[in-house]
């Protein structure tokens, strides 16, 4: 079964002991382990822009960042093949973006076939 498992960031600027290595590493392992299914980074956690369209359709409204009532941040995700939620979870604890404040959000993805 395929799940997202989204990395939020307490803030931008928020301290970690998280570095690019851990980071490598842990890319290295979701792949040799052979569950990656996909995954990317965010460039720039403050530069999204959300987009609401009102009930009838009439409006669209567009705010500046991702999340404007709150600090918290989504930094990338992975997309992981595995047999079920505990071994997903387990990947989860494994990511360094799950330490140092940061948490990570496991979603299964529907499957429409």
């Amino acid at each position: 079964m395929k799940y997202l498992l989204l990395i939020h960031a307490q803030s931008a600027d928020a301290s970690s002991d998280c570095t690019p290595e851990d980071w490598m590493v842990y890319d290295k392992q979701v792949k040799d382990a052979g569950i990656f299914v996909s995954g990317e980074s965010l460039a720039d956690l403050t530069s999204g822009t959300s987009v609401k369209v009102d009930r009838d359709g009439t409006r669209t409204v567009t705010t500046d960042g991702p999340y404007p009532e709150t600090r918290e941040l989504v930094g990338g995700f992975y997309v992981i093949d595995v047999p079920d939620l505990d071994v997903a979870l387990d990947w989860a604890a494994r990511c360094p973006g799950s330490q140092g404040g940061g948490r990570i959000v496991v979603t299964p993805i529907a499957d429409w076939d």
